[in-house]
C-alpha cells in the first residue's frame, strides 16, 4: 500500500463549472496503481466540488441558473466586505462539496459513462483555485 499527495492548479474566469476530469485522470494513471482511493480536497471557501453529467452542457446550465436562485447576488447579506459575489458564493459551497471521494479500480477511477468531476466555481472574477489530491492504494 502507498499513497501520494499532488496539487492540481486550475484557473476559472467566473460562474461556471470547469471540468477538471483529464488532469485528476491524468495525474491517477501517472501514479501506477491498480485500485485504491482518490480523495480530491479544494482549498477554498467561494468554489466546491462536483461530479456531474458531463455529456449535455444544459445540466451544466440548468445548476448554476438553479443556484443563483436559490443563493442570490444581491441578498439581504450582513457579510459583504469581500463583494456582492462573496456571501452567496459561500452559501453556494455549503449546500455543495468541497471533497469527493472516487475509487480507483483495474488502473482507473471508477467514474460511471457520464460522470466527470467538476470545479464549481461561484465568484465573478477569474480565481486561481488549488485541488489537493490523495490517492492511497496500490
Amino acid at each position: 500500500m502507498r499513497q501520494v499527495t499532488h496539487i492540481l492548479r486550475k484557473e476559472t474566469n467566473g460562474p461556471g463549472l470547469y471540468d477538471v476530469t483529464s488532469d485528476v485522470v491524468e495525474w491517477c494513471r501517472q501514479q501506477g496503481m491498480e485500485q485504491g482511493l482518490l480523495t480530491l480536497f479544494i482549498r477554498h471557501t467561494s468554489a466546491s466540488l462536483t461530479i456531474q453529467e458531463n455529456a449535455d452542457p444544459d445540466v451544466c446550465h440548468d445548476l448554476l441558473d438553479y443556484f443563483s436562485r436559490i443563493a442570490p447576488r444581491n441578498g439581504p447579506y450582513r457579510h459583504s466586505a469581500e463583494g456582492p459575489d462573496d456571501m452567496p458564493a459561500h452559501i453556494k459551497t455549503a449546500l455543495t462539496q468541497t471533497q469527493l471521494t472516487i475509487p480507483m479500480h483495474k488502473h482507473q477511477l471508477a467514474l460511471g459513462t457520464w460522470q466527470g468531476i467538476y470545479i464549481f466555481e461561484h465568484r465573478d472574477h477569474r480565481h486561481h483555485r488549488q485541488l489537493v489530491a490523495h490517492l492511497l492504494g496500490e
